[in-house]
């Protein structure tokens, strides 16, 4: 993969402008849509939700040992809805995290977790999202454009001869006498 850049608006230093930021197995295919994209995009969705359903699978086994345990309802209750709960914080979480930067916050250290625990709601968020764009194409595009508008419009006004703006900006303003 080529070198991540924090700042989509940094530029290599030999004019060329400002790079987009590679996404996880997507790299910059997303850019122009190239690079066999759109099977990126369907293999990576139906490789998350395969995944979902493999450990979906698996926390069925799980749930099944402790019905052989004998364990009591109100344990099994409490394992189904705590999945359940923590699935859903996960997938609001990672779909809100396509349209936004992580902030680095402790609430959102906090919710780790449970995002660990509900693991399945991520790769349904993730699953999802493929079927429109690559997950995180949306901000990571914006992100570029406005790179791409302030490095043109920094080039642009740098252009022609210095001395010669200087000059007709002094022709401009009024000599008062």
């Amino acid at each position: 993969m080529s070198e991540h850049t924090e700042n989509p608006g940094d530029t290599t230093g030999s004019g060329t402008g400002p790079r987009p930021e590679p996404i996880r197995y997507f790299g910059t295919t997303w850019v122009e849509h190239d690079g066999g994209y759109g099977l990126r995009r369907a293999a990576v969705g139906a490789g998350a939700l395969v995944t979902a359903f493999a450990a979906a699978l698996v926390l069925r086994f799980a749930y099944q040992g402790l019905a052989i345990a004998e364990v009591g309802g109100f344990v099994n209750v409490l394992v189904v809805v705590m999945f359940a709960v923590c699935s859903a914080i996960a997938f609001r979480k990672t779909w809100e995290s396509f349209g936004r930067r992580p902030s680095g916050s402790a609430a959102e250290d906090s919710l780790r977790s449970l995002k660990a625990i509900g693991f399945i709601g991520s790769l349904i968020a993730y699953s999802l999202r493929c079927l429109t764009e690559a997950p995180g194409e949306q901000l990571r595009r914006a992100e570029y454009e406005t790179a791409l508008r302030q490095y043109e419009k920094r080039r642009g006004s740098r252009s022609g001869n210095p001395a010669t703006r200087a000059a007709r900006a002094r022709k401009k303003t009024p000599r008062r006498s």
